[in-house]
């Protein structure tokens, strides 16, 4: 009996996912100083107030980074 491997090449396509039922985009904020974030919600202004807060709190920590994730679905050119 002999092995037989069948390669193909295939194109694919990468977009965000926009269906009805795609996960939401959610939007977070994390202080760059000590780590903390604030947890992930589809309204921006969420992590707008986290981040005034935590400057509140702690009146040295300046530097924060968004956190962005948004669903994405590969499909298959047939």
């Amino acid at each position: 009996m002999s092995v037989r491997s069948v390669i193909r090449h295939e194109t694919w396509t990468l977009t965000p996912d926009r269906e009805p039922d795609a996960e939401p985009i959610t939007y977070a904020m994390e202080c760059a100083v000590c780590g903390e974030s604030s947890d992930g919600s589809e309204d921006f202004a969420d992590g707008q107030s986290w981040v005034l807060e935590h400057c509140g709190r702690n009146p040295s920590h300046h530097t924060f980074r968004e956190i962005i994730t948004r669903p994405w679905r590969a499909w298959r050119h047939t």
